[in-house]
């Protein structure tokens, strides 16, 4: 069987680095579902999705862009089904070639200013064949040699094969590929039920060694279930072949809500299992049904920062290749006084000071100044929070740190910066003297006075915390080393009262394995919810600072309870309501924080006082009932 030849304008054009070279070196992010989103974007499931080439071409480059836009790596052709068989229900059949052409030609188009694989994409042929069927195996071969032949001339990067459940299928259209085109990459991927069998019933310990005998030059598991399932098969997979992996699962188990199949994997469990698939030695990465361009970009930006950053590309394929050595992280006690305190056991005590709307800083440096002459170890600057414009918090804890040499601890957000701003921020931060971190995804632009602000949100708190890890340990977020490392003390977010606790708690586990050091919750105002979390992460315990708020009204309190979805005890409503004027009712806010402060004391190692409209005296009255403040004077 003659090879194709491929135009030599298409063998000339820009390419990235061989994928065969790539895929032995480093993890390639792939992209999601294409129907999916054409489905989402009102097409009719009784459509032929692969005639959309032809008669939509708009709408196809569109969702290849949106993936490309995410950051996916290797995007597929719109062609999982362009093969005789299944475009013979809608009388297709004599467009096989013109399709498949057009497919590769499409998402060419649509990556032409991104160094991206093309992959065509090549699905089963929807009948069952022999000995299970009335097709016979030259028959698929030879629908398989037809769809492929096409895609290989228009100039496709490399196969995928995907969704097969019949090993035989597999078969016959990696024996089809390697008619076409000896030489054309071929990922191979099958799909598995919940105990990792194909539909056959071929288990991975089968599977896997045919489909390497057969040649496939990437084997993996596609569609059909989650990410759970699919990482159990592809740990067994990995037992037995050294080939490079690939994982393409679901967003999830289907559930119907409203006659519609939705997907409930959110993007952030999904790039979590991107790392424990790359961990395991997947170097393709994607996902199918369900997975959006909002599933790419998180698993996008777990990838960069993954938690296998250990586990190289080469102790899976055999690579020569040395990963950088990172250098010994400061010990946290040297790093700032707040690593001191925590690393020796000592209780921390810290109150929020909110950066100003405009430029005047005299407030807030005179409040710094204050807390400092009464014993407070440091002063909490958030970053425009509920995401309101205000002065950077980065400027003023410089600014504090400087004029009143009480140490800052700097809230650091992914909201408003990329990957690259993030590590500038951070490596300038660090050579000004700010050693403190609070590492938090941040409010989304629509909660704030400026709701048509857009976001980046290139990594949330989990990947933010591996860049300062990474950072702390002289590597950039590439994981190339950047010499002496920085000194953060590395600080998260943690809410006891959150409504979903258990995803509270699996991400908390995700931030201390990614190098959280210590946590601040959110203000405590029902001390049964802050037992319960504490008791919930002990098996990850890091010190754990409390969140105190002095309310200040009882329509301050309805706030923290009803909008900001703080858990507030009826009984607290009741007494701030009892309060017969505004005097009475601050008054009662911080006799409460003292309660919750008196309460917590044995169970935390730390609080965070929060003053309401800059009152930093009533913070200190809080504090003042642990016995360690000074006595107050006038701010």
């Amino acid at each position: 069987m003659r090879e194709i030849q491929i135009h030599p304008d298409i063998l000339n054009r820009h390419m990235p680095v061989d994928f065969l070279t790539r895929v032995k070196q480093a993890p390639i992010l792939c992209d999601g579902a294409m129907g999916t989103l054409l489905y989402a974007k009102g097409v009719f499931i009784n459509r032929s999705y692969d005639e959309l080439n032809l008669s939509q071409p708009d709408l196809i480059r569109g969702v290849h862009h949106e993936y490309l836009q995410a950051g996916a790596e290797i995007i597929e052709t719109n062609t999982f089904g362009a093969n005789s068989f299944r475009l013979g229900r809608h009388s297709l059949t004599d467009k096989v070639g013109e399709i498949n052409r057009t497919g590769v030609r499409l998402a060419r188009e649509a990556a032409k200013s991104f160094d991206v694989w093309v992959a065509g994409s090549v699905g089963p042929l929807g009948t069952r064949i022999e000995p299970l069927g009335k097709t016979s195996f030259q028959e698929a071969r030879d629908a398989f040699r037809e769809q492929i032949a096409a895609l290989a001339e228009a100039g496709a990067d490399l196969l995928i094969l995907e969704t097969f459940g019949y090993l035989e299928e597999i078969h016959q259209a990696i024996l089809a590929a390697r008619d076409v085109n000896a030489s054309l990459p071929i990922v191979a991927q099958v799909t598995i039920d919940e105990d990792g069998n194909c539909l056959d019933g071929s288990d991975p310990e089968t599977f896997a060694p045919k489909i390497v005998e057969w040649g496939a030059d990437v084997i993996g598991c596609n569609c059909s279930v989650g990410p759970v399932a699919m990482l159990d098969a592809i740990e067994r997979v990995r037992a037995v072949t050294n080939l490079p992996l690939s994982a393409q699962p679901n967003a999830g188990i289907p559930r119907s809500v409203d006659g519609r199949n939705i997907y409930l994997c959110s993007p952030e469990y999904m790039a979590s299992y991107a790392r424990k698939f790359v961990a395991a030695g997947v170097r393709v990465v994607g996902g199918c049904c369900g997975t959006t361009p909002d599933h790419i970009r998180k698993m996008k930006a777990a990838l960069r920062v993954g938690e296998a950053r250990g586990k190289s590309a080469a102790a899976h394929t055999g690579s020569s290749q040395t990963a950088p050595t990172a250098v010994p992280a400061v010990p946290l006690e040297k790093r700032s006084l707040i690593g001191s305190k925590l690393g020796r056991g000592e209780f921390l005590t810290m109150v929020e000071i909110v950066p100003p709307k405009g430029t005047d800083i005299r407030k807030e440096v005179e409040g710094a100044r204050f807390l400092k002459s009464v014993g407070v170890d440091a002063v909490n600057i958030p970053d425009s929070p509920r995401a309101s414009a205000r002065m950077s918090n980065q400027a003023l804890s410089l600014l504090i740190q400087r004029e009143v040499g009480i140490e800052a601890i700097l809230h650091y957000t992914c909201r408003d910066r990329n990957v690259l701003g993030i590590q500038s921020d951070l490596l300038g931060a660090d050579a000004v003297g700010i050693r403190n971190l609070i590492c938090i995804t941040g409010d989304p632009p629509k909660m704030g006075n400026y709701p048509d602000a857009t976001a980046v949100f290139d990594v949330d708190a989990i990947g933010l915390v591996n860049v300062v890890h990474n950072l702390n340990r002289g590597m950039d977020i590439g994981g190339n080393p950047i010499g002496s490392g920085t000194g953060f003390v590395i600080g998260v977010g943690a809410n006891p009262g959150h409504t979903d606790l258990e995803e509270e708690i699996r991400r908390f586990e995700y931030k201390v394995q990614a190098g959280a050091e210590y946590a601040v919750t959110q203000p405590v105002f029902d001390l049964r919810l802050l037992e319960n979390f504490l008791r919930r992460i002990e098996h990850c315990r890091v010190p754990v600072v409390a969140g105190i708020w002095p309310l200040v009204s009882v329509r301050n309190a309805e706030f923290m309870k009803n909008e900001l979805r703080v858990s507030v005890p009826d009984s607290i409503l009741e007494r701030m309501a009892r309060a017969q004027n505004p005097e009475a009712a601050r008054a009662e806010g911080v006799a409460i924080a003292r309660e919750m402060l008196i309460a917590a004391r044995q169970m935390v190692q730390g609080a965070q006082i929060s003053a309401p409209m800059g009152r930093y005296t009533s913070a200190v009255d809080v504090l003042e009932a642990l016995g360690t403040a000074r006595p107050l004077t006038s701010a």
